[in-house]
């Protein structure tokens, strides 16, 4: 009678046998595999965070880069015909490495443009009054928005680009995604000395029926939170809701009011809001 060693000591041999089936073109399905490598995780073959890469490597080939781009309302863009003392501030401030150069149609793209080429206008300001950003600029890198992740995490390599323009099937600029975007659908979150460290919450309660709120809740979950309806149709989150009615990326303390509510940006970093005050109003006045 054949030895069975699913449950024996060597248990590598069950799965590794049903890994080898799947990649050799025999029935079987993602699905399947997913199962497969839960049950490695379950039987302390692979740790937690392994298991988290592999199925985030299988998500990014299933996924658009519609999927994760920065969207057009939240780029920072530099206009090719703008002088170094207009958007010097605003590369400073908003602490990026690169930028789409476009020219005054918002969807002719020119290139893009390296924050550090602009160091030596600082180290010569005579420089910077001769400045012509088409000396500076490099090739952009535009992709179609319904091109896959796994092939453009291919691409970036094999041509060392970081970033990519975004196009619809227009033509027009629909966005941007970096190399970035696309390794934390892989690995999770990628954080920095400049980003917001965000406790685990969606929704805070604070004093005087305030709430501090991530912009990233679902709208269905605001809804059922705060017994109010506004529409999912357009945007997922209420960041999205509330960019629209800004209709470009608010500055820190800026305030607007939908529906019931007052809604104050605490926190947004150069490509999208992250943090909100909810006030509601209807509250406010009964007090």
């Amino acid at each position: 009678m054949p030895e069975d060693h699913s449950d024996s000591g060597t248990p590598g041999r069950s799965w590794l046998d049903r890994i080898t089936q799947f990649f050799s073109g025999e029935p079987g399905n993602r699905d399947d595999l997913l199962e497969l490598i839960r049950s490695l995780r379950e039987r302390d073959i692979l740790d937690v965070d392994t298991l988290g890469i592999i199925e985030g490597a299988l998500q990014v080939s299933s996924m658009q880069v519609r999927d994760i781009m920065v969207p057009r309302a939240q780029m920072i863009p530099i206009r090719a015909n703008t002088h170094p003392r207009d958007f010097l501030p605003v590369i400073i401030e908003c602490a990026h490495s690169r930028f789409p150069v476009l020219g005054d149609d918002p969807d002719e793209v020119i290139g893009v443009l390296l924050a550090k080429d602009l160091l030596p206008l600082v180290l010569d300001p005579s420089r910077m009054e001769r400045f012509n950003i088409k000396d500076h600029i490099r090739q952009a890198f535009i992709i179609p928005e319904s091109k896959r992740l796994d092939s453009l995490l291919r691409d970036f390599r094999v041509s060392r680009n970081h970033m990519a323009i975004v196009v619809n099937e227009y033509g027009g600029v629909a966005g941007l995604v970096t190399i970035e975007d696309v390794l934390e659908q892989i690995v999770g979150e990628i954080e920095d000395e400049t980003d917001v460290e965000d406790d685990d919450y969606l929704i805070k309660e604070l004093d005087n029926d305030e709430y501090t709120v991530k912009a990233l809740i679902p709208i269905e979950d605001f809804n059922e939170h705060f017994g109010c309806a506004f529409s999912d149709e357009e945007f997922d989150t209420i960041g999205g809701l509330v960019m629209q009615k800004f209709g470009r990326l608010p500055e820190r303390n800026e305030q607007v009011t939908i529906g019931d509510f007052q809604f104050t940006v605490l926190n947004a970093d150069a490509r999208t809001i992250r943090l909100l005050r909810v006030t509601p109003l209807l509250a406010t006045q009964e007090n």
